[in-house]
């Protein structure tokens, strides 16, 4: 299937796309090994978009700034969950699962600053959870049983494969969804147990499903901000609209990188 290339990207002008990985601890048998690890359905998405994709180590979060000179936008990818006591909740609920401190600490910083310099950022999965977090918002720790059990959330547990939709997106009218899928109703995969509560001030609801769980938000004190709840990285090879949001970022960095060259001018 050929996938056409977001318009303006360019051979001459690829923009830089950092990604966030999850670290894991391996244990082997000669010593103790600590690794990034990223689905390559991130880089390919990004690379079948137009954009150039690096991985950016959660280690180095003291040169946060640094590293966004040397990018034009930033995905922050799925994982494991963020640490509740950093939105406020006291007790953490017997199935959140995977917190890695370095990583919130670092994608916070991330997302806090690309946003200061309006970076272009895309937000999958629990990177729609961190955006939130960072910028004052709450979570709920697990769906089925602090919200309702009307959803499956994590489609696996109905055997849906990773690249098949198992609920609809409704985009509000006029949304950056909506503009960006080019539909207010998207049919999405799911594999999430946690999802936004209180919605940050500085973010907007532009997408739900049909459990009222907020699956996609904008900020609209930025030039290009989306966040989703579900993976169009797993989605966008079998099911070619997928790619858009991908597309719209890197549209979108291509524009910032343009206007950061002719401000040095």
């Amino acid at each position: 299937m050929m996938i056409a290339r977001a318009k303006g990207a360019t051979q001459e002008m690829k923009p830089r796309i950092g990604i966030t990985p999850s670290p894991a601890e391996d244990v082997v048998p000669h010593g103790t090994s600590y690794r990034n690890a990223l689905s390559t359905n991130y880089s390919d998405a990004v690379e079948a978009a137009g954009g150039i994709p690096l991985i950016l180590p959660p280690q180095h979060a003291d040169n946060v700034s640094a590293i966004l000179d040397a990018l034009d936008g930033v995905l922050l990818s799925g994982g494991g969950d963020i640490r509740p006591a950093l939105y406020g909740d006291e007790s953490t609920h017997p199935k959140t699962y995977g917190i890695h401190d370095l990583r919130d600490s670092f994608e916070i910083a991330l997302a806090r600053e690309a946003i200061t310099r309006d970076m272009p950022v895309l937000c999958i999965c629990r990177g729609i959870q961190l955006l939130n977090v960072a910028l004052s918002g709450t979570l709920i720790q697990d769906v089925a049983d602090q919200w309702g059990p009307e959803i499956q959330h994590r489609q696996s547990e109905l055997g849906i494969p990773a690249s098949e939709p198992s609920h609809t997106v409704v985009a509000e009218p006029e949304s950056l969804l909506a503009r960006v899928y080019g539909t207010t109703s998207i049919a999405t995969n799911s594999f999430h147990h946690q999802a936004l509560r209180d919605l940050s001030p500085e973010l907007v609801a532009i997408g739900r499903a049909p459990d009222g769980i907020v699956e996609s938000v904008e900020r609209p004190g930025s030039t290009w901000v989306l966040g989703v709840q579900w993976h169009p990285e797993m989605m966008f090879r079998a099911h070619e609209e997928h790619l858009r949001p991908f597309a719209a970022l890197i549209e979108a960095a291509v524009g910032a990188h343009r206007e950061a060259v002719a401000a040095d001018d």
